[in-house]
């Protein structure tokens, strides 16, 4: 997909991104987490955490929503950008951090992240598009692979808030 296409989707989901991330943050992850999402392809149950992280070049604090699946207690999420030629703007400050802080509904953690390499990439990449088939036509409109992202959690943390976030960014 050309960066064109995704940044005319980008901008047609701004809005909903922006009330998620919301939503999900005022009621303290008791909503947001599951997320009727069968408008663009997705499930009416779909599950979404939210991840904070560090912006490389300006410093701020950036919360993005995400869909997400748990297989064998590790929490996947997928560098996808609607299918985008380039990568979204959250995995590039997230492969520059050592460590990632996220939320999954009423919980937040501190932990840290990896990316499955060959046949472990293709059985989680099989996992995940079962669980958000969309992103298997992510995947057909771009010639990049899809970054699929690790992470566990080690420490507990208070949840997001709407001040946590200093910058403001969609996926």
């Amino acid at each position: 997909m050309s960066d064109e296409s995704a940044a005319a989707i980008s901008a047609t989901r701004r809005d909903w991104v922006t009330e998620h991330r919301e939503m999900y943050l005022k009621s303290g992850g008791s909503q947001g987490h599951i997320v009727d999402i069968t408008a663009v392809g997705g499930r009416q149950f779909a599950t979404h955490c939210l991840i904070k992280y560090q912006g490389r070049k300006s410093g701020k604090t950036f919360i993005t929503p995400l869909c997400y699946a748990d297989i064998g207690g590790e929490v996947v999420i997928c560098a996808s950008k609607g299918g985008a030629d380039h990568h979204p703007a959250w995995y590039l400050n997230l492969i520059e951090l050592p460590q990632i802080e996220f939320q999954i509904a009423t919980q937040a953690f501190r932990g840290i992240w990896r990316e499955p390499e060959t046949k472990e990439r293709e059985r989680i990449w099989n996992f995940f598009t079962d669980c958000h088939p969309f992103y298997r036509d992510y995947q057909e409109s771009t010639d990049r692979t899809l970054p699929l992202v690790m992470f566990t959690a080690h420490e507990e943390i208070p949840v997001f808030t709407l001040s946590d976030a200093t910058g403001v960014r969609n996926i």
